[in-house]
C-alpha cells in the first residue's frame, strides 16, 4: 500500500455529494475509489486495497450497514466511517454495531469529517499488531489466534509468519512463489509453503486458508 497516498474508498450514490467529496479528499492526498452502489462498493472492498472506508447508509442495491457486515464477515478490517441522515442514538448504535469505527450525521462540516478520518488512520496504525481474520484475531506480537468464542490457539514462528503475510493483504491472492520470497526466504525448496498451509489448516480450521486454484493461497474463514 502507498504509505505517501493513503487511499479511500467512497461508497455514495448523491451524485453532487460524491463528487465533492472526491474532490476534497484528494486535495487531502488520499487515492479515492469511489462507487455509486453497494454492490459495486462490495466489490471494490474485496478486490482492493484501502486505508479508510467511507460508506452511506442509505445505499442502493446494498445498504450501507449490511455492505460492511458482509466485509466484516469476509474478513475486511479496513477501518470505516459512516455517513448517515439518520443521527439518533439509536442509529448511531446500530451503526457501530454493524462494525463500523465511526458515524457521522449528515450534513457534517468537512472539517469535522476530514479530521475523523484522520483519527481513524491513526488508530488503525496503533492497532496494526492485531489483524481480524473472519471468526476471530491475530496478534502479531505473540503468535497467537484468539478465535471469537474465546478460545487461543498458540502458532509457531513459521505458522505465524504466513497467517501475517497473509491476514495483512485479505484480498490478495498470493502465488506459492511469492510466499516462498516473503516469508520463507531461506528456504530450498517451494513445497514448505504447501507444508505450512498445511499445518495452519490443522491447527485453524481448513477453511483457513483458501486454495485459488491455478494462483495460490489467500486468508479464509477459522473454523
Amino acid at each position: 500500500m502507498n504509505e505517501l497516498r493513503p487511499r479511500v474508498l467512497l461508497v455514495e450514490d448523491d451524485v453532487q455529494l460524491r463528487t465533492m467529496l472526491e474532490e476534497l479528499f484528494t486535495g487531502e492526498g488520499y487515492e479515492v475509489s469511489s462507487a455509486s452502489d453497494g454492490q459495486k462498493g462490495l466489490h471494490l472492498a474485496l478486490t482492493g486495497e484501502f486505508d479508510v472506508l467511507v460508506l452511506d447508509r442509505g445505499l442502493p442495491v446494498i445498504d450501507g450497514l449490511s455492505l460492511l457486515t458482509k466485509l466484516r464477515r469476509e474478513g475486511v478490517g479496513t477501518a470505516a466511517l459512516i455517513l448517515s441522515a439518520l443521527g439518533n442514538p439509536a442509529d448511531r448504535v446500530e451503526g457501530l454495531d454493524a462494525g463500523a469505527e465511526d458515524y457521522l450525521s449528515k450534513p457534517f462540516d468537512v472539517d469535522e469529517l476530514l479530521a475523523r478520518l484522520r483519527a481513524l488512520r491513526r488508530r488503525h496504525a496503533a492497532t496494526a499488531a492485531t489483524l481480524r481474520i473472519a471468526g476471530g484475531r491475530f496478534d502479531v506480537e505473540s503468535r497467537s489466534v484468539v478465535r471469537d468464542d474465546g478460545s487461543i490457539v498458540e502458532l509457531s514462528e513459521r505458522e505465524g509468519a504466513l497467517l501475517e503475510e497473509l491476514a495483512r493483504w485479505p484480498n490478495r491472492v498470493f502465488g506459492r512463489d511469492e510466499i516462498l520470497e516473503y516469508v520463507f526466504p531461506n528456504a530450498e525448496e517451494a513445497g514448505v509453503v504447501d507444508t505450512y498451509v498445511h499445518y495452519l489448516r490443522r491447527k485453524l480450521g481448513r477453511g483457513s486458508v483458501r486454495t485459488v486454484h491455478g494462483l495460490g493461497y489467500r486468508i479464509g474463514t477459522l473454523a
